[in-house]
Order: structure tokens, then C-alpha cells, then sequence
């Protein structure tokens, strides 16, 4: 079989048409209802106590935090009230020890000392006078002055959210191992090492990165109408929405804000369809799936997300090199190679190793659009050892790649045009545009991605050309840095006057070395923040 003939046969195997579509968008909407009604379903739907969004005229300077990985940042985002902000971090390496630590406090204790260093570094003046006011705390003056900052955690493990600011971890990824954490609430854990270092600080919100997504981009978005979705398409694959109350069947334990009627929902969309009643699944799929570490889940994110569409691309190559009788990256007459020589693959190609093939090179054969496809070729020979392949080589390597990439972008559509439609904002005529927020390396950097959703979605029953064109999908940044601030603001709105200073009153009292003195402070400031007589209960708020 010729080699273009060969290539053809797999990438029609990658073909996603509008029919495909169009059932996988019923399916979507089927399974997001579903997760909304009961637990333990495909779509997991999980409600945020989110109950808000921004509009970009909030102000102030608030704390975010990232527990995602490797790393530890810190941030501080000053909102400027126009839908722009100003962001300052720090970024810190994890110890290796602390990753497999005994005890939950000693890793916890070091991420609080963190925000220490950082107060201290880019606050100064705020956490100086913060001691100072410490110092005479056992006075009504010293607590009325005091301002705390509210912080936004972005903590990327699986957990069971309890409340906005309260969530039960319920296992460790990405290499992190402490037994003793597992079943406690990561807000209180995190909490209880800020206040033994007494920072001014309160841990107001438990963030997901999507739920971030959705804050910053509802945030920095113009015009009147407010974002509907965050959305991640980058090394994995999720979004979160804004859904009617009255739409969540299942029970939401716990206290949360019902007066806006909505809430941002996590649909943890990685894991639709697990059981591939409509999925495509072509025989690479299935080979990434048996030797992936969670056979059988999160099969959307399989096909969809940037850390496996270079290992799909992979072991389709892989099988043309393995076929004795196909001419990919081989031939034997250099009159047959555009560049007069002869191609041969290395032992160490990535082709040859699982998970040897990078995602990135996948944008640079889409970019790549010259004749002789030179920059493709020349990064085949730089990254996968593949050397003086010919252009019909970089041809069917372009082919494949697309086929894979362009069945990621209409799977994409697939969850955006869903939820566009659940929105019921298609048909509302005081609804402008229909604003989604996204992120993530496939958005950003993936040549043609973001059209290519726009092609699919433009062919979804319900939507059309008419409804495409009123979809507005544009990059939100930061998610876990500005989106958690933002999350934090919305927690703080939320909050009862006078609680957040009642609080802190009962941790000093439980801290002090001298019972007494601990007592006679607490009651001195109860006093003094008794409502509303004294009149001056909601003038201790400050948002700093």
C-alpha cells in the first residue's frame, strides 16, 4: 500500500462527523442531568457553593494560593476595580520529604510559611502593622484596626466540598503521600498552621481551577452579559458552569448563599461517557486506555487533552513502523527522498518508546505550511531522531496529526455546545453574546483549535451559525491565581458582620499561654463588638 493511501485509511478512522456531533452533544446534556440528580455518575456535576460571579468592578487586594503539584505559589492580586488587575508572586519548589511527609501539619505548616515570607516580602508595611496592632490586641482599639486578608486555595487533589471554604481530601496525586491527611479538611489544615504564625490572613475559599477559569474570565470579559463557563483545555480537560439551583436534584449539604438562584457547578467533564455509549474508539484509542494508570475513566480527557494526543498520534505512527510494508520513515533509494538522501529512524526515536512523542510537535506540523514542510521536518530529525525524513514522511505525519487534533477540537465543541444550550441563553434576545472563558496550551498554541471548535459548533442542532456567532470564547489567564482571589472577594461578601474578628478572638483565646489574660481579652472584645448598640460592629471590616 502506498504510503498516502496508508495514511488515509488511519486518518478516516479519526473522522468525527456532524451526525457524531450531534449525538454527542444529546449524550453530554443526558449525563449532565444526570450528575445534577444523583451521585456516582459519569459527570460528577459537583456543586461549588459558588453562588456568584464578578463583573469586573470589584476592588481590593486579596491572597491566592496554589497547592497544584511540584510547586507552591503564592500570590497577591489587586483588583482595580475596571476589569484589570495587578498580580505579584512567589514560587516555591515542594521538598521531596514534605510530599510523603508523617503528618499532614508539617507540610501545611510549610505552605503557611510561605504566605509568612511572602507577607513579609511584598507587605511589609501591612503585616508590620499587623504585628504591631497584635501587640495591643487585648485592647477594643487593636482588633477594630485590624485588617485581614482573605485568602483563595487552589488545591488540585480530588476532594469532597463540604462549603465554600471547607472540603475533605479524599486522596493524593501527582506523587504526594500523607496518610494522615486523607479524610481531613485541607481549608482547616491549612488554617490552624496560619494562625499558630498569627498572620493576618483567613483561608475564605477551597478553588478549582475551572471555577477559576470562570471567575477571572467573568472578571476581565466587557460588555453586560456574564460568563457562563470556565473551561480547561491544556495537559488535562474540565469546565465549570453556572447553573440553576432549582436544576440540582441531589443534595447540597452544608450552608451556601441561595439568593442569587444559581451556582457554579465543577462537571469534572474529563470522565464523560465513561462507559462509551457514543465515544469514539479507534484501536490506538484503546491501546492508550490498557496501558494508561486508570484504565476505563476519564476516557473524554483521553481524547481531548494535551497530554495524550501526542501518544494517540504515537501509536498509530508506531504501527506504520512496526508494518514491514509500509514506506514510512524508510527508503532504500535516495532518489526516492526530495533531499537525495536516504531516511532512517534511531533505536531512541520517541516513536519507539510510549509516551515518546510530545504534544508540541503536533502544533508545529499544523503551523507549518511551506511546500517542502522543512520546519516539520527539521523537528522530526531535532526531537524524535527521525533523520532526512522525506516530505511524504512529514506529509502523512501532518495528515495524522491534524486528524487527531481537529477530532479533539469537535469533541471540545462537543461539552461547550452542551452547556450553551443548558444555559438557555441561545434563544434569550437581552442575551448579546454568550461569553466562555478558557485556558490552557491547546487554546492557546494549537494552530486552528479555536476555529475548528467554531466549525462544530456552528453545525450543533440548536446553535447553528447564528448561535456560533453569539458565543464569545476568549482566554482567561490565571485561574488559580486571579480566579481564587476573586472566589475569596465573593466569600467575604458573604460573610456576617463581626465574624471573621469573633473568630480570630477565639483562636488567640485558645493560643494564649495565659488562660486569664486570654479570657479577660476575649470578653474585653466581645464587649466591644457587641451589635448594635454600640454602633461600631461594622466599621471593623476591612478588605485589605
Amino acid at each position: 500500500m502506498a504510503l498516502a493511501d496508508e495514511t488515509n485509511h488511519i486518518v478516516s478512522q479519526f473522522e468525527f462527523s456532524d451526525e457524531d456531533l450531534n449525538d454527542h452533544v444529546q449524550e453530554f446534556l443526558s449525563q449532565m442531568n444526570e450528575g445534577l440528580e444523583k451521585e456516582n455518575t459519569s459527570l460528577a456535576q459537583i456543586p461549588t457553593y459558588v453562588t456568584g460571579v464578578p463583573n469586573g468592578t470589584e476592588k481590593g487586594l486579596y491572597l491566592a494560593v496554589d497547592l497544584g503539584g511540584t510547586n507552591f505559589r503564592v500570590c497577591s492580586i489587586m483588583l482595580n476595580g475596571d476589569t484589570t488587575f495587578n498580580l505579584t508572586y512567589n514560587k516555591v519548589a515542594i521538598p521531596k520529604e514534605l510530599m510523603v511527609a508523617k503528618t499532614a501539619s508539617e507540610l501545611f505548616a510549610f505552605l503557611a510559611k510561605q504566605i509568612e515570607l511572602f507577607l513579609r516580602e511584598h507587605h511589609r508595611d501591612h503585616f508590620e502593622s499587623h504585628v504591631r496592632r497584635r501587640n495591643t490586641s487585648s485592647t477594643a482599639e487593636g482588633w477594630r484596626d485590624e485588617n485581614i486578608f482573605r485568602l483563595g486555595f487552589t488545591f488540585s487533589f480530588p476532594v469532597r466540598q463540604l462549603g465554600i471554604n471547607k472540603g475533605l481530601l479524599i486522596r493524593w496525586t501527582k506523587g504526594f503521600d500523607i496518610d494522615d491527611a486523607i479524610g481531613k479538611d485541607v481549608c482547616a489544615l491549612l488554617q490552624t498552621e496560619i494562625d499558630k504564625l498569627r498572620l493576618p490572613v483567613k483561608v475564605a475559599a477551597l478553588v478549582n481551577d475551572t471555577v477559576g477559569t470562570l471567575m477571572a474570565r467573568s472578571y476581565t470579559s466587557t460588555g453586560k452579559s456574564k460568563s457562563i463557563l470556565g473551561a480547561i483545555f491544556g495537559t488535562g480537560t474540565n469546565g465549570a458552569y453556572i447553573e440553576k439551583i432549582s436544576n440540582i436534584k441531589k443534595s447540597i449539604p452544608g450552608d451556601y448563599d441561595a439568593s442569587t438562584g444559581e451556582m457554579v457547578v465543577n462537571t469534572e467533564w474529563g470522565s464523560f461517557d465513561n462507559q462509551l455509549n457514543v465515544m469514539p474508539s479507534t484501536p490506538w484509542d484503546k491501546a492508550l486506555d490498557a496501558q494508561s494508570v486508570n484504565p476505563g475513566y476519564q476516557m473524554f480527557e483521553k481524547r481531548v487533552s494535551g497530554m495524550f494526543l501526542g501518544e494517540i498520534v504515537r501509536l498509530a505512527i508506531a504501527d506504520m513502523i512496526s508494518n514491514e510494508k509500509s514506506a514510512i520513515f524508510r527508503d532504500v533509494n535516495s532518489s526516492e527522498n526530495d533531499w537525495s538522501t536516504t531516511t532512517h529512524i534511531a533505536p531512541q526515536s520517541g516513536f519507539l518508546k510510549p509516551w515518546g512523542l510530545d504534544s508540541a510537535i503536533m502544533s508545529v506540523a499544523a503551523a507549518d505550511n511551506t511546500p517542502e514542510l522543512s520546519t516539520l521536518r527539521q523537528e522530526l530529525e531535532n526531537l524524535l531522531h527521525v533523520y532526512t525524513p522525506s516530505l511524504e514522511d512529514a506529509q502523512a505525519f501532518k495528515s495524522i496529526a491534524f486528524a487527531v487534533g481537529r477530532r479533539a477540537a469537535r469533541l471540545s465543541a462537543v461539552a461547550i455546545g452542551a452547556i450553551a444550550l443548558q444555559s438557555g441563553k441561545l434563544d434569550d434576545p437581552e442575551e448579546e453574546v454568550i461569553d466562555i472563558g478558557v485556558d490552557g496550551s491547546l487554546v492557546e498554541h494549537y494552530p486552528y483549535f479555536r476555529d475548528m471548535m467554531y466549525e462544530a459548533l456552528r453545525a450543533i442542532d440548536g446553535i447553528g451559525p447564528r448561535g456560533a456567532e453569539k458565543i464569545r470564547i476568549g482566554i482567561a489567564k490565571d485561574g488559580s491565581g486571579v480566579g481564587a482571589a476573586l472566589i475569596a472577594l465573593i466569600a467575604a461578601s458573604r460573610e456576617k458582620p463581626g465574624e471573621i474578628l469573633i473568630e480570630d478572638i477565639r483562636s488567640q483565646a485558645k493560643t494564649s499561654r495565659r488562660p486569664s489574660d486570654a479570657l479577660g481579652m476575649f470578653i474585653t472584645n466581645i464587649l466591644f463588638f457587641l451589635p448594635p448598640c454600640c454602633g461600631r460592629m461594622t466599621n471593623t471590616l476591612f478588605h485589605s
